[in-house]
């Protein structure tokens, strides 16, 4: 979108991003809020406080903390969360909300319309229910999200198994499949990038490191991950890179033997440049970033077979895929590339190519600067467009 949208009487639009953690929006929607800052927006993220805070400020993004806010649903934390929201929202009287996370979702959209503002817009980062899941945990999902989804005037999908799931509950007309990306200027592989991660680890030239990313929890296939390292032990390193969520019921606080968790780190490119194959083998992924940014680096993949996953690449084309929960698959397609030289050097070469050409973020920030737009003019609002 080349022009630029103003407020009424041609001031600056305010724009807020809802999510449940401040990691969010600085990990999943840095890019995004830098597109809106470049956009002339007063652009306010909204969430719980935490490190990342002053990363936000320094870009230009004013934060907004929810102090009862949670991950995990807590009725009474969030009935206080709710009211910190709702005065928030009253207070800064943001021309658009944007909200993203499951929580804050379907808070964020319901309390949105409530306190005035103009476009509520909804971005689902994936389902958080599976098909494997108990029915009353689908049930109460898929009835939150398609009631929720009442209140905004857009809803975008990152992966359109999730807009087809919701089909009955979002017009076509008021949905869009965005896809996802990252920053792809940051994952460009260079030999002493490599060499940093490596040399701390005290890896020799010639010895694998298979690495997977994410949060330290039971629903990223950490635990099949490390049976198919100890059955693979002495043919590679296998380490684990991500923060501790004590907040998730699933959250894995003991050691998982022949996994070296090496906790969250801020020099991502240097990981991924060390890693020599990357694995996730996630039950649940919207639209895997660690996987697009492990893509960008040019590194080849095994993935679980899942929605948010296949989005990343084609089997045995750009990547490997395996079922989710099964440690013998997994540990099969492992264990191929790291016998197989020439694939891995095949499946990263394609899964770089395939990055360049499908991931990058900037261009899922402008479907939201679009999207923005077309709510305004389909509700008539005062804005311009210069």
């Amino acid at each position: 979108m080349h022009s630029r949208l103003r407020g009424p009487g041609g001031r600056p639009l305010r724009v807020a991003h809802l999510t449940t953690v401040d990691m969010s929006l600085q990990l999943l929607l840095a890019t995004e809020l830098k597109v809106d800052l470049e956009a002339g927006f007063e652009t306010y993220g909204i969430s719980a406080p935490g490190p990342y805070v002053e990363r936000l400020t320094a870009i230009g993004v004013r934060h907004e903390p929810l102090h009862a806010l949670t991950r995990a649903w807590r009725p009474r934390a969030d009935a206080a969360a709710g009211r910190e929201l709702l005065a928030v929202l009253r207070r800064i009287r943001p021309d658009v909300l944007h909200t993203h996370n499951p929580k804050t979702g379907v808070l964020g959209r319901i309390l949105g319309r409530a306190a005035g503002v103009p476009v509520v817009v909804n971005t689902c980062h994936g389902l958080w229910a599976q098909a494997h899941d108990p029915l009353a945990k689908r049930a109460f999902v898929l009835g939150a999200e398609a009631f929720a989804a009442r209140f905004s005037h857009a809803e975008l999908y990152q992966n359109g198994e999730d807009r087809q799931t919701l089909s009955r509950a979002v017009p076509a007309g008021r949905s869009r499949v965005v896809g996802n990306g990252v920053d792809l200027t940051r994952f460009e592989t260079a030999p002493s990038l490599r060499a940093r991660l490596r040399a701390e680890l005290g890896l020799s030239e010639d010895e694998l490191l298979v690495g997977g990313v994410g949060r330290r929890v039971a629903e990223k296939g950490i635990r099949e991950y490390a049976e198919t390292a100890r059955a693979l032990a002495g043919k590679a390193r296998f380490v684990w890179i991500g923060p501790d969520d004590p907040d998730k019921p699933d959250a894995l606080r003991e050691a998982e033997r022949g996994v070296e968790f090496l906790g969250s780190r801020d020099d991502m490119p240097a990981v991924y440049a060390a890693l020599d194959v990357f694995v996730l083998p996630s039950y649940r992924e919207g639209f895997s970033r660690s996987a697009m940014e492990a893509a960008a680096s040019g590194l080849p993949m095994v993935l679980s077979d899942i929605r948010g996953c296949r989005e990343i690449g084609s089997h045995g084309e750009h990547l490997l895929l395996t079922p989710p929960g099964d440690a013998r698959a997994l540990t099969t397609a492992l264990d191929r590339l790291l016998t197989e030289p020439a694939l891995r050097e095949q499946l990263g070469a394609a899964a770089r190519r395939r990055a360049l050409e499908q991931f990058d973020q900037r261009a899922v920030a402008r479907v939201s600067l679009e999207t923005y737009a077309a709510v305004a003019r389909a509700r008539g609002l005062p804005w311009t467009f210069d």
